[in-house]
C-alpha cells in the first residue's frame, strides 16, 4: 500500500481517520518534461498512487454511509426474508422466470483459509435472522485454529433456520497445496455439494483419513440431497492479511499467495462474476487498518473493495447487521443472475442422451458382427484335402 504504517487500535466515535497518503503532496508531472523512461515511470507511479488514494477514501466513506442507513435496517432485512430462488432474476434477452432452471434452494458456498472464520460467519449471519436471540450457535467454531482443520464435513445451514429459500455451506479450510484446493473446488462446483459429506484431500495422511472415515461411519446418516453451488463467499482473516501486507518474508507473504491463487480459480467465477470477499476479525483492528486491508485486497484480487469486499467483525451492532444483509443481497442477486436457462439444461441432457445412445449402438453393432462371424465359421464346410487315384481303383467297375 505504501505510506506510513498505522498501529492497530480500536475505532471509537469521533476518531480522526487519516489516509495513508494524506502526508504527501504530489506535484503535477508534465508528459512533455522528457522522453526518458524514468519520467514515464514516475508518471505511472503517481497515477497509481492517486488511484489507490481515491479507492481508500471511497472505502472509508462506506463506513460513514452505513451509519446514515441504519434506519433502513428493518426493510433491508425483510427484503432478504422475502427472497425465494429466482425472485431477483432480471428479465433480459426476452427471457422470463419460466425460462430458467430455478433451484429449490439457492446454495452459497463459504470457502477460505484455515482460521479465516467461516463457521463464526455462519453463526453471525444466522443470528441476524433469529427471533430468539438466546438460541445456541449453529456452527461448531474452532477455538484454537492451530489444532486440527476445524470443519471436515460439509455442513448446510438454511437461512433463516428451517427455511428453504437459501442456505450456507460451511466447508473444510483451504490447504497450503494449491492443487488440493483446485481439485476440491472443482468437485464442489461441477458435482455439487451434499450436507454431511466427508472432505478428504489427496495430501491427507493415512492416519487422518482413517480417523475421519471412522467418524463418518459412526454418524451413519442417509445420503442427503446434492445441491448445485449458485454463488461463492470467500472468507479471509483481516489480521493475517495485514501481517502479509506488512511482512517481508516468504512465510508472511504465503497467506496472500494462497488467497490470490485460489480466488482466481476459474471454477469460482460465474460467467464474469467473481465471489464476494468477507474480511473477518476487524474488531481487533483500527478502522484505518480495516480500510487499508479492503483496498489492498481489491487491488490484489481485481474487484472493487467498496462494493464487493465486506468487512464483518465480531459484533452484533446494527451497522454489522446491515453489512451482513448487504453482502447476502449481493450474493443472492448474482446467484439469480447466473442461473442456467432450461434450454441449456435440456441441451446438455440431450447431448448426454445422444452420446449414450450412440455408444449403445456401437456396442450392439460390435456384438452383432462378432455373432455373425462366429455363426459363419461354425457352418463353413471344410475343404477336403484327400486325393483319389482313379487308375488304382478302375478294376472295381471293369471286373
Amino acid at each position: 500500500m505504501g505510506g506510513e504504517k498505522t498501529t492497530s487500535r480500536f475505532f471509537t466515535p469521533g476518531e480522526e481517520i487519516i489516509s495513508p497518503v494524506d502526508d504527501f503532496d504530489f506535484p503535477l508531472l508534465s508528459m512533455n518534461s522528457g522522453d526518458d523512461e524514468g519520467s514515464q515511470d514516475s508518471w505511472d507511479s503517481l497515477v497509481d498512487q492517486r488511484r489507490r488514494d481515491a479507492v481508500f477514501r471511497e472505502v472509508l466513506q462506506s463506513y460513514d454511509q452505513l451509519r446514515t442507513r441504519i434506519g433502513s435496517l428493518t426493510d433491508a432485512k425483510n427484503k432478504i426474508l422475502s427472497y425465494t430462488p429466482g425472485a431477483w432474476i432480471e428479465n433480459v434477452g426476452g427471457m422470463t422466470l419460466s425460462d430458467y432452471d430455478v433451484p429449490k434452494t439457492t446454495s452459497l458456498l463459504l470457502i477460505g483459509p484455515k482460521g479465516s472464520g467461516k463457521s463464526s460467519l455462519v453463526n453471525r449471519i444466522s443470528k441476524v435472522f433469529e427471533n430468539d436471540k438466546f438460541a445456541s450457535e449453529r456452527a461448531q467454531v474452532t477455538y484454537n485454529s492451530s489444532v486440527g482443520d476445524g470443519t471436515y464435513f460439509l455442513q448446510e445451514y438454511t437461512i433463516p433456520r428451517g427455511s428453504n429459500s437459501f442456505s450456507l455451506y460451511d466447508t473444510r479450510s483451504l490447504s497450503d497445496d494449491a492443487s488440493d484446493n483446485i481439485n476440491m473446488i472443482k468437485l464442489w462446483i461441477m458435482e455439487g455439494v451434499r450436507h454431511g459429506e466427508l472432505v478428504i484431500r489427496r495430501s491427507d495422511s493415512s492416519s487422518l483419513r482413517n480417523r475421519m472415515r471412522c467418524k463418518a461411519r459412526k454418524i451413519g446418516c442417509e445420503p442427503s440431497v446434492i445441491r448445485k453451488v449458485n454463488f461463492v463467499i470467500f472468507v479471509v482473516d483481516g489480521l493475517a492479511v495485514l501481517k502479509s501486507m506488512e511482512g517481508d518474508s516468504d512465510v508472511e507473504k504465503q497467506y496472500d499467495q494462497i488467497v490470490a491463487t485460489t480466488f482466481n480459480c476459474p471454477y469460482l467465477s460465474f460467467r464474469d462474476d467473481k465471489p464476494v470477499v468477507v474480511v473477518t476479525h476487524g474488531d481487533l483492528l483500527s478502522l484505518t487498518d480495516r480500510a487499508r486491508i479492503r483496498t489492498y485486497l481489491g487491488e490484489l484480487l481485481g474487484i472493487p473493495p467498496a462494493k464487493q469486499i465486506f468487512d464483518i467483525p465480531e459484533s452484533s451492532d446494527p451497522e454489522n447487521e446491515l453489512i451482513i444483509i448487504d453482502m447476502l443481497r449481493y450474493c443472492l442477486e448474482h446467484a439469480d443472475r447466473n442461473l442456467s436457462c432450461k434450454s441449456c439444461a435440456r441441451n446438455k441432457g440431450f447431448r448426454v442422451s445422444v452420446m449414450a445412445f450412440l455408444n449403445l449402438l456401437l456396442v450392439l453393432g460390435i456384438a452383432i458382427i462378432a455373432f455373425k462371424m462366429q455363426h459363419l465359421n461354425a457352418h463353413r464346410i471344410p475343404k477336403s484335402n484327400s486325393h483319389v487315384d482313379w487308375r488304382a481303383i478302375r478294376h472295381l467297375w471293369l471286373d
